[in-house]
């Protein structure tokens, strides 16, 4: 049986130090406790997300390696950029934050499950009524082609998950975050773990203190800069 703490309810602030997550499964930390938007701005701030299927208690991870992507490095195969030149897509962010999160669960879900459970779709949409969470959308005329939805603390993006609808829908979304994000001033883009998709967009590894070091700016929930937009 694995032995991992138990989070209390009532301590929204506490985690277990990162340096004790599992080795096997990687990174595992804890379990239990909620998703109140202050536990989770929290755990972002330490290199911690939640991460659990239906019907499990909820599941708290910090892996190493860690999968980042420097938004100077974004990499837009000579493919993708034909794509955007030709105007197949149009690009907007914050206009459906609830429509993206609730298709990258169904799109999940129809392929190998999803963690995207209705208890975290209505966390995250209250960190986006706060200004913490963000959407980017992928329109085909009026219809929404793809997307990614994530949290931006201070200068890093927390990417969450993605979707895609049509062909390059989803990696249109990065590369476009991406630039925006390092027009900003964005240090990193935290993708969690590494997976073929994120690969071709310039997707590295780097070990956990190396990770940790980029948040040491968000150590303090009260700390944390003032949420705004992407595009602001």
């Amino acid at each position: 049986m694995i032995d991992i703490p138990w989070l209390d309810d009532d301590d929204s602030m506490y985690f277990p130090p990162t340096s004790s997550a599992l080795d096997y499964p990687n990174g595992l930390l804890a379990a239990g406790g909620n998703l109140t938007s202050e536990r989770l701005i929290t755990a972002y701030s330490l290199g911690i997300f939640p991460w659990y299927s239906e019907g499990e208690p909820i599941l708290w991870w910090t892996p190493s390696p860690r999968c980042v992507v420097y938004p100077s490095q974004a990499h837009c195969s000579r493919s993708l950029s034909k794509v955007i030149r030709k105007g197949t897509f149009q690009v907007t962010s914050d206009t459906c934050f609830s429509e993206v999160i609730g298709l990258c669960g169904e799109t999940r879900q129809q392929q190998e499950g999803t963690w995207i459970t209705q208890e975290l779709k209505s966390a995250y949409i209250r960190l986006h009524r706060l200004g913490y969470a963000h959407s980017v959308e992928v329109w085909q005329r009026d219809t929404l082609a793809g997307g990614l939805y994530g949290l931006a603390l201070g200068d890093v993006f927390f990417g969450e998950s993605m979707f895609s609808l049509a062909p390059n829908a989803s990696k249109v979304a990065f590369i476009w975050l991406a630039e925006q994000l390092q027009q900003r001033g964005y240090r990193v883009i935290d993708c969690q773990v590494t997976s073929s998709h994120l690969l071709p967009l310039g997707a590295q590894e780097i070990d956990r203190c190396e990770f940790e070091h980029l948040l040491l700016p968000l150590r303090r929930f009260s700390d944390l800069p003032k949420p705004g937009s992407l595009t602001e």
